[in-house]
């Protein structure tokens, strides 16, 4: 008995149509390409805000952190006003002698005053003056759950991460200084890019909230349990108003997990966000 023509034609077609759509699928899982912008984690911005962050507590997670001899070496620092002041983490500074902040094209500002707090981990660089200086938010209520996007030069490239906040946490350091001090525990969700092991030479770069502020500083990592440590808003405000130091408004730019890499390539480009070069001997 002859198959009418109908038939053959639909058994074909459904043929060439399982094939196209089962190699459709293997050319999206193997072999891909992904741009340095994809996003593989869900974006803390739209996530519902969790309770508020509460006060200090004595019972608060201790993290120890040994700050071993000076030594040459590399940290972020970012603008708080255009008249040339810098804010980073003191570990980055401490017992440098001479500290340059990298501008573009080899070139180095010298760092011309440098002032460092006595209660936490942060200092002051001063320069001539500050392309442009990114806007604070010390003041706003911080809910567990809240996005972070910290932006530096992790071993010693551009690089960021994004995070959601998870606690506070009481820093501990031990070493060529003693400071302890309420910090914010945020866990890592995600980094840009092809950045793989420790974030070292982020310290002293600005971590943002969703809306653009900056709402802390960076000063410690744990790789092991994908914690990323952050001075507290209270510390970096008591520590700017005890320098007379005044921090104008200027414009924030909402973040969010698809967006906060172009963002921070922006601020780099900008020189609102710099590398740090310690020197021990000499530049």
């Amino acid at each position: 008995m002859r198959i009418p023509d109908w038939v053959v034609y639909t058994v074909v077609l459904i043929a060439v149509i399982t094939t196209l759509f089962v190699r459709g699928g293997e050319d999206e899982d193997i072999g891909r390409i992904p741009s340095p912008f994809d996003v593989s984690e869900p974006d803390p911005s739209l996530m519902e805000p969790g309770p508020a962050l509460p006060d200090p507590d004595p019972f608060d997670e201790k993290v120890l952190v040994q700050v071993g001899s000076a030594e040459d070496g590399i940290g972020t620092a970012f603008a708080v006003n255009r008249s040339g002041a810098w804010l980073t983490a003191r570990h980055v500074v401490d017992g440098c002698s001479r500290i340059g902040l990298v501008v573009g094209g080899g070139r180095l500002a010298m760092v011309d005053d440098v002032r460092t707090s006595t209660d936490s981990d942060l200092a002051l660089l001063f320069t001539e003056r500050a392309p442009r200086a990114l806007s604070l938010d010390l003041d706003r209520e911080l809910r567990i759950g809240d996005a972070g996007y910290h932006v530096g030069f992790p071993q010693g490239n551009s690089g960021e991460a994004s995070s959601q906040l998870l606690a506070r946490s009481q820093l501990v350091t031990r070493g060529r200084y003693q400071l302890e001090e309420p910090v914010l525990a945020w866990v890592e969700t995600g980094r840009s890019g092809a950045i793989e092991g420790s974030l070292a030479g982020m310290s002293g770069g600005p971590v943002f909230d969703a809306d653009g502020s900056v709402v802390g500083v960076t000063v410690a990592e744990s790789p092991r349990r994908g914690r990323i440590y952050t001075a507290a808003p209270g510390s970096i405000e008591r520590f700017l108003d005890s320098q007379g130091l005044i921090t104008p408004e200027s414009e924030a730019t909402p973040l969010a997990a698809a967006s906060y890499a172009r963002e921070a390539d922006r601020l780099r480009r900008e020189l609102a966000v710099v590398k740090v070069v310690c020197r021990v001997g000499g530049l």
